[in-house]
């Protein structure tokens, strides 16, 4: 049994569903389906920022927004200019969803819930006469003539434009490969560091902002530091992840890194403001008050670590003790064995490669008719709603080009 449809969307994720909705409300005499692998849709936004949907970032400057994107950056530019963050607050607006944003710049919906994006896309969707398809695993797929051919487990599609929102999925990939499209190989971005080290092994919790360097390499990110029981994680480290996430998956997650805990100061610096400190609380234990910008844990830990005892007072302090403290605060050396995956946000680098995309319709070089949006191609970006801006410009585009 085929069915006949003008347009088929293949993922039932963010990309597809925007897709979808800006098509049909560009013209409502366009028949369009969503076919979707799983038994339900929209399960990663579902997930997405700890369930609370991080929508997009307020960062309204293309230019400066594209700097959030380790692959894709140069490419984005254009399409950031047809729809951006702040045409991503006006249309969640015109369809009842109001954002908030965060200190940090991350904007979530007001409702805290990653269930009124779903209820949102889900409302247009049925009020639009779209078509949605559970349990539909695409097989095949075959150029006829004008028409793309789907054929999933149980049913063929017929249609003229054929959408891929697939995210990364390595079937997928594997069909297009097929079509003469070069893939990127994928590996994972965004995640954790494992590192086992006494230093932190009793201090899961606790956070500093730092800078964080990867030896032999040019990677290099400022930002907040969060220990965690299997090692590090938080923005600093997530940022390194998405950065270096080729030079690091070539390292097989085998490497060392250098954490400067007082962020900017280098290590002559840090020995003359622990000199100063001498001076000022002789009488008082070094290991007692942090008297720096971090928790007293992290502080008496540096301290055991630079061979100073817990009762050492600031003014019996050797020289070597000093350079040794100085050096821990600065270059504190830490081996990275392994990675893990940070929360849900599981994102690929890699995928259809960026050369074989016109990025005015996101449409392929080489085929007519066929279009990408959101993660299926070789972009993605760091932590902070900035996937989901992705999926959000290129499944606009799309629709305007469609």
């Amino acid at each position: 049994m085929t069915q006949n449809f003008d347009i088929i969307i293949v993922g039932g994720g963010a990309a597809g569903f925007f897709t979808a909705i800006n098509i049909v409300e560009k013209n409502s005499k366009l028949k369009v389906a969503i076919l979707e692998r799983g038994s339900e849709v929209l399960t990663k936004v579902r997930v997405s920022g700890g369930g609370r949907c991080n929508v997009t970032h307020a960062c309204f400057e293309p230019n400066e927004l594209v700097k959030f994107y380790p692959r894709g950056e140069k490419e984005l530019r254009g399409p950031f200019h047809q729809f951006c963050s702040g045409d991503t607050i006006q249309w969640f607006e015109k369809h009842g969803v109001e954002l908030k944003i965060e200190d940090d710049g991350r904007m979530f919906p007001v409702s805290n819930s990653s269930q009124t994006i779903i209820d949102c896309f889900l409302k247009a969707t049925a009020k639009l006469g779209i078509t949605v398809l559970t349990a539909q695993s695409v097989q095949s797929i075959f150029k006829k003539e004008n028409f793309w051919k789907v054929e999933t487990q149980n049913q063929n599609y017929i249609a003229e434009k054929l959408v891929l929102a697939t995210g990364s999925n390595p079937k997928i990939w594997e069909m297009l490969q097929t079509f003469g499209h070069a893939i990127v190989s994928p590996v994972p971005s965004l995640f954790t560091f494992n590192i086992k080290d006494p230093r932190i092994k009793e201090l899961p919790g606790v956070a500093a902002q730092v800078t964080v360097k990867v030896k032999d390499t040019k990677l290099e990110s400022t930002g907040p530091l969060l220990i965690t029981h299997w090692g590090m994680s938080g923005p600093a480290i997530l940022k390194l992840s998405a950065w270096g996430a080729r030079i690091l998956h070539d390292k097989n997650y085998q490497f060392t890194i250098f954490v400067n805990w007082l962020n900017g100061v280098d290590t002559e610096d840090a020995e003359k403001i622990l000199k100063d400190l001498k001076q000022e609380h002789a009488k008082k234990a070094v290991s007692k008050k942090s008297p720096f910008d971090f928790p007293n844990r992290l502080w008496e830990s540096l301290v055991l670590a630079s061979s100073i005892d817990l009762e050492t007072k600031w003014a019996d302090l050797s020289k070597i003790q000093l350079q040794n403290l100085a050096n821990q605060l600065t270059n504190g050396t830490f081996q990275v064995n392994g990675k893990s995956t940070f929360k849900e946000e599981f994102v690929t680098a890699g995928g259809i490669d960026l050369k074989e995309i016109n990025f005015k319709t996101m449409e392929s070089k080489l085929h007519e008719n066929l279009y990408f949006a959101g993660e299926i191609v070789n972009i993605d970006a760091i932590t902070g709603g900035f996937n989901f801006q992705n999926a959000w410009t290129s499944g606009f585009i799309v629709a305007n080009s469609i």
